[in-house]
């Protein structure tokens, strides 16, 4: 696998990494059709475990089936593949070497109303099935935001030991946030910056809206002339939050929406200087030949020849 003076660069940021590490994070940047550019598009299949079976992939049955959503990621070209533990089992050994994985090693589900996820996979099952990656996620705001802080700083050292990269998911809930605070534009970045100072080596948050959650943060807001006009401005601003884009930050896709406003968000993501798109939901929610032909335009776009 050659590497790109793009992928050396990116790599060249997280200085306190092993080989093996930085070899599992090229493998992901060098993936598919955007390896070796910077950029990457991830599938992620997380959604069973959150919402269900039937309101996850009845729209497609085709979903209902593991190998589905790994030949759609090969397929496609697409950078790498997440999903939680069984899912990942179901095809470890049908698509060995074929992308790169990343398992999910804690879920969360809609029957329950509390603000947190279970662990529900270790680093030794990451090792087994060949994964190069495990993701978590975090709910900032939450209260039990602090015991997900601890599963994942005592996770990460475990992963990092052994040479696999760390993804962390940091979505804003619970505690005082509104609905609307979950995706502002202040408790984004701060999302952000929490998963980079947690050691995560890919960050993925929400697109932020222009709104801002705190009375405090909005004094600095206004007060620095910080530009949240454009989804490309804030973008920026969550960019600048990973250490002054220092770490690998993707966007995920959110529920489903048409495929014009999502290729208009993909844009504003690629303009504001974002490493790419984890998109699940807008993709295998879609008939097969439908979602390879939304993640061609959405590649064309990131290749900048959109």
């Amino acid at each position: 696998m050659k590497i790109t003076p793009k992928v050396r660069k990116i790599l060249s940021n997280y200085e306190s990494d092993s080989p093996g590490t930085k070899a599992n994070l090229a493998r992901i940047l060098m993936q598919g059709r955007l390896g070796g550019t910077g950029r990457l598009v991830i599938l992620p299949v997380d959604q069973g475990f959150e919402h269900g079976p039937a309101r996850s992939f009845a729209p497609n049955p085709a979903a209902y089936d593991p190998h589905y959503h790994f030949q759609l990621a090969i397929d496609a070209g697409l950078s790498a593949f997440a999903a939680p533990l069984g899912m990942i089992e179901a095809g470890a050994d049908s698509f060995a070497g074929q992308i790169p994985t990343i398992l999910k090693v804690n879920s969360a589900n809609s029957l329950s109303g509390v603000k947190d996820q279970a662990l529900t996979g270790s680093v030794g099952d990451a090792l087994r099935l060949g994964c190069s990656a495990i993701g978590f996620t975090i709910y900032p705001g939450s209260d039990q935001a602090y015991d997900m802080m601890e599963e994942i700083r005592d996770l990460a050292e475990e992963a990092k030991s052994v040479g696999l990269a760390v993804v962390i998911w940091s979505y804003p809930r619970g505690g005082t946030l509104s609905k609307d605070g979950e995706t502002a534009m202040d408790i984004c970045a701060y999302a952000a910056h929490m998963a980079a100072l947690l050691g995560a080596h890919i960050i993925k948050v929400k697109p932020p809206t222009d709104f801002l959650e705190q009375p405090e943060a909005k004094k600095v807001y206004e007060k620095q002339k910080i530009d949240l006009s454009t989804l490309a401005a804030r973008i920026a601003h969550v960019v600048q939050s990973c250490f002054n884009g220092r770490r690998i930050v993707v966007f995920s896709g959110g529920a489903a929406k048409d495929i014009e406003g999502l290729l208009e968000e993909v844009r504003g993501i690629r303009d504001g200087g974002g490493t790419g798109s984890i998109i699940g939901r807008n993709t295998f929610q879609r008939p097969r030949e439908e979602a390879l032909d939304m993640l061609d335009r959405i590649i064309k776009l990131y290749q900048g020849k959109e």
